[in-house]
């Protein structure tokens, strides 16, 4: 888990952490509970939420916290009532729903008086050809996460980090000295990344069948929601905090 840590304080740039020390905080759609590790210490209370068998790892990786508490459920069907916690986030989840991100972002407004939120952005920030080789990508997934057969899944995923992902991560390296590696592809989101990690986000992005992407000015539609909306400037584009 402390390989994530750089993760989670971009994604935690918004707070004070110190904030949370009285507070009960909910991670909907844990997963493995990579990011709620590094909060076990830093609140009162940790109420981590998935629907998946991921729950079950989560509680052996934070098995030393006695202020956790471990649920299996979907988000859409939380067992709980109106503002049970504090402050909840919800990272990378919301997007791979069959139903609207952002209108299920409005539905967690009754359940803490403040949201953090990431959703897969647009590339609205980016040049246009990282547009053109998301619809490509987009395109294929759309083919291939059809196929369920795990030994295809396998070497696909592998194909498609040595033929796309690794060249584009080492020309973006060749690129910083002259500052110019924000112009290419995946450089920036995976040059720190472990190969296990851009592994799993190279098989997550092939084979989810449900991917939405949200651009700045849609997030900032919520605003007809909560009194707040704050969006980072900083990767991942556009986490944003929710104030009730």
């Amino acid at each position: 888990m402390p390989e994530h840590e750089q993760e989670f304080k971009q994604y935690f740039d918004l707070i004070d952490i110190n904030e949370l020390r009285d507070a009960r905080v909910c991670d909907i759609g844990c997963g493995i509970g990579r990011w709620s590790y590094f909060l076990k210490d830093k609140c009162r209370e940790l109420i981590l939420v998935d629907f998946s068998e991921a729950i079950f790892m989560a509680r052996r990786n934070l098995k030393d916290a006695s202020n956790v508490i471990f649920f299996m459920g979907e988000i859409k069907r939380l067992p709980f009532g109106k503002d049970f916690a504090d402050f909840l986030f919800c990272l990378g989840v919301l997007h791979h729903l069959p139903t609207n991100a952002i209108d299920e972002v409005r539905e967690l407004k009754k359940s803490a008086p403040t949201l953090l939120i990431y959703l897969y952005y647009a590339l609205d920030n980016r040049p246009f050809y990282f547009r053109i080789l998301l619809a490509t990508a987009t395109t294929l997934r759309k083919v291939v996460s059809k196929i369920r057969n795990p030994l295809f899944r396998t070497l696909f995923t592998w194909l498609a980090m040595c033929l796309f992902y690794f060249p584009l991560i080492w020309v973006g390296g060749i690129l910083k000295p002259f500052k110019l590696s924000h112009y290419i592809p995946l450089y920036e989101t995976y040059e720190r990344k472990s190969l296990h990690r851009i592994r799993q986000d190279v098989y997550d992005r092939f084979f989810t069948r449900i991917e939405q992407r949200f651009t700045k000015k849609q997030i900032l539609e919520l605003k007809d929601t909560f009194s707040k909306v704050t969006i980072s400037d900083h990767q991942p584009y556009w986490h944003f905090i929710c104030q009730r």
